[in-house]
């Protein structure tokens, strides 16, 4: 059978200075699968548009800001990940440019610029403390990993450096 994960997109929008990074804490929605925890911007790529399109549109409807200056840092598969054991397949950027002023809130929560060292003490996935240091080097090289989930908890985690 072939493989068909869900593709999406995960953005980290760095401050100018780069010190800090805008998360959503997904407060919001009492039936969010991502319910408290603090994340990316991003979601499902559409059917028309590429990973980049994808990305400028989730960041504009997330936090009504446009994004002048994209890296993709790299890819992460999620064999299991979804909430009934769905596949994805994660496109992960850093922006380091925008226009706009950031939004306080959208329909999913709140809208935080957090200190990056701070991040990892932030409840998250369990698994985005694996590939975030690989995301937040400003100096690093792309990755592309994969992080097998069961039951909502990572199970491993390998990647490979370009």
């Amino acid at each position: 059978m072939p493989y068909q994960p869900i593709v999406a997109t995960l953005g980290y929008v760095f401050s100018p200075d780069g010190r800090q990074v805008l998360l959503i804490h997904r407060n919001a929605n009492p039936n969010d699968q991502h319910l408290g925890k603090y994340n990316g911007l991003g979601g499902k790529l559409e059917p028309l548009e590429d990973v980049v399109a994808g990305m400028k549109r989730e960041i504009r409807e997330e936090a009504g800001i446009e994004c002048n200056q994209l890296e993709l840092r790299g890819t992460v598969n999620w064999p299991g990940f979804g909430k009934n054991g769905e596949d994805w397949l994660g496109f992960i950027f850093r922006i380091t440019a925008y226009s706009g002023a950031v939004l306080e809130r959208n329909p999913e929560g709140t809208l935080k610029w957090v200190d990056v060292e701070r991040v990892q003490d932030l409840p998250m996935w369990e698994g985005d403390r694996f590939f975030l240091p690989l995301v937040f080097d400003p100096n690093g090289r792309p990755f592309h990993g994969v992080m097998p989930y069961r039951d909502g908890k990572p199970v491993s985690w390998s990647f490979s450096l370009l």
